[in-house]
């Protein structure tokens, strides 16, 4: 069975891009049988960004500028008015796509072939106030586009599955929901965790809290929950990392840091900016515990590469939270700094044996978890096409 990808995400949405990439290796390392991932992506299409997926074992890669970025807007228009492109049907064609898997894109209703419509979240549904008009009719009406071209839906959780079913009641029947799953990596030794952890300049205990600057992500809660413990006379760190830029509203970071350095709180809330993709490991390793205090999720990548670590979590109440993590995560109303206040305040750390012994058995899990994403990703393409679903 051989499924059509195409790059998702970018300099904007790392998340995506990461998804990407993750669903890729572990479809090789655990599917490589059965299924054959094929990456499409444009002749401009910057080195770097494909290098990591050339690497993949098994993956086919191919360069067409029929994906480039500057036909993108024709592609799309002979989609949504004819039904399909047709230069990109016969180069699927040609490759012998059984599948195809769509993610902020559409390829028409007359694809002529099976296609898996991935959709991470709803947030424009949830929060519309953080869209502008045309970025949520933007959004809206490619999901409708999805939805009335008969596509399969994965969604990441039941949380977002139940949204999807609500908001678009015609696709009852054909959504299913695929967890994604992150595999634990090479173990980082204590010793050598807190080594960079003192490079960034960070105390022994500290909250990492490895979000993008989005202002969903709820950032100006900690700065209130940091006033609270300052006022208390309690000094709580939390280090953020993450691209310091809201590409649907420019000025929230800079209203973010002056009010920072207005309230005085640049020793408990510490700016690390955009960092080495390993050093996330290592902080993670090295922090009391990840907090995420976000206001919405589809299913939280930081959360889940820290589950596979063991990294003790601080999180909001969100639904998707508590259907990611159970009761092994502490929780906090989202919209309360008191709340967030206590629970930091109150947080007792893991010494060195507990974390070991939390890392091992993480690390056991996430291998399973891993192992059913992508069988559950590998059974739902099947199912997609007719004749070829998987026992």
């Amino acid at each position: 069975m051989r499924v059509a990808f195409t790059l998702i995400g970018g300099k904007d949405w790392t998340g995506g891009y990461n998804y990407l990439l993750n669903l890729l290796t572990v479809l090789g390392q655990y599917q490589k049988e059965c299924l054959t991932p094929v990456l499409f992506v444009g002749e401009a299409c910057n080195a770097d960004d494909v290098s990591a997926f050339a690497a993949i074992p098994g993956l086919e890669l191919v360069r067409t500028p029929l994906l480039d970025a500057s036909r993108r807007a024709v592609s799309l228009m002979q989609a949504t008015l004819w039904g399909r492109d047709a230069a990109l049907q016969r180069l699927f064609r040609t490759h012998r796509i059984d599948v195809v898997f769509e993610s902020a894109q559409f390829f028409g209703r007359r694809l002529g072939m099976p296609a898996i419509a991935w959709i991470p979240d709803f947030q424009h549904k949830k929060l519309p106030h953080l869209f502008s008009r045309s970025a949520w009719w933007k959004r809206e009406i490619g999901f409708r586009a999805q939805v009335l071209g008969g596509r399969t839906i994965m969604l990441s959780s039941d949380n977002a599955r139940h949204a999807c079913e609500h908001y678009y009641p015609s696709t009852r029947g054909r959504t299913r929901t695929v967890r994604f799953a992150v595999p634990p990596g090479p173990g980082v030794p204590y010793a050598e965790a807190r080594e960079l952890a003192d490079s960034y300049g960070l105390p022994e205990h500290f909250f990492f809290m490895p979000n993008q600057f989005w202002r969903h992500k709820n950032h100006g809660l900690v700065l209130d929950a940091l006033n609270i413990l300052r006022q208390r006379g309690r000094q709580v760190v939390v280090a953020a990392s993450g691209k310091q830029a809201d590409p649907r509203a420019p000025g929230y970071f800079p209203a973010f840091r002056q009010r920072l350095e207005q309230d005085g709180l640049q020793d408990m809330f510490k700016l690390l900016g955009m960092i080495p993709y390993p050093h996330l490991a290592s902080l993670m390793r090295a922090s009391t515990a990840l907090l995420n205090p976000s206001l919405f999720e589809g299913w939280s990548t930081t959360v889940e590469e820290a589950r596979s670590m063991g990294t003790p979590m601080l999180l909001s109440d969100l639904d998707v939270h508590r259907e990611q993590m159970g009761e092994d995560a502490f929780y906090f109303d989202r919209h309360s700094a008191q709340s967030l206040a206590d629970a930091l305040d109150g947080f007792v750390p893991l010494d060195e044996s507990q974390r070991a012994l939390r890392a091992e058995a993480a690390r056991e899990a996430a291998l399973q978890r891993v192992e059913r994403f992508s069988r559950d990703f590998a059974d739902l393409a099947g199912h997609c096409q007719p004749g070829c679903g998987r026992q």
